[in-house]
């Protein structure tokens, strides 16, 4: 089964290093988490920089709910960190989220999803462009609330000094 690809790719005016260490913060993944989706962690062991650590989510597909367990595969500090689901509403999912250096004082976060339906092709025909659009609204989400987060984390620390 070959895996689909997904990539949401975005500059910020912050460090890589500052950039990850947000993406650290215990309530990050919440503050990630469209509202229209109406999911939530239920359960979490480790941080993203463990690998072997759990993070346990009830999303709504549809009208029913399902438990969404990923583990961390894969950290380096300040660069990048990987999840993949072990159990969930995907054939395969992994994704990885990279910090990428533009100088100093930016970087490019990237998000890259591998991911495969349940099906097989059955499944990319019947549900393939609406999954690769709810991708697409979610990690622009996602992004959107990254800048408005490291952007009150930057005028927090202006104010302070």
């Amino acid at each position: 089964m070959m895996p689909e690809v997904f990539v949401k790719r975005t500059r910020f005016p912050i460090s890589a290093e500052q950039l990850f260490a947000w993406h650290a913060e215990p309530d990050a993944l919440e503050q990630l988490m469209p509202p229209w989706e109406h999911g939530r962690v239920i359960r979490r062991t480790g941080t993203i920089r463990e690998v072997g650590s759990h993070v346990e989510i009830r999303v709504r597909i549809g009208p029913f709910w399902h438990t969404w367990i990923s583990e961390h595969t894969a950290c380096q500090e300040g660069r990048m960190f990987r999840d993949r689901q072990i159990k969930g509403p995907f054939a395969v999912w992994q994704h990885t989220h990279s910090f990428e250096p533009d100088g100093p004082f930016a970087c490019y976060l990237e998000d890259r999803v591998e991911y495969a339906l349940p099906m097989g092709a059955l499944g990319r025909m019947f549900a393939g462009r609406l999954v690769r659009r709810k991708l697409d609204r979610l990690f622009s989400y996602r992004h959107e609330s990254t800048a408005r987060a490291i952007g009150a984390v930057r005028e927090a620390v202006k104010s302070n000094s």
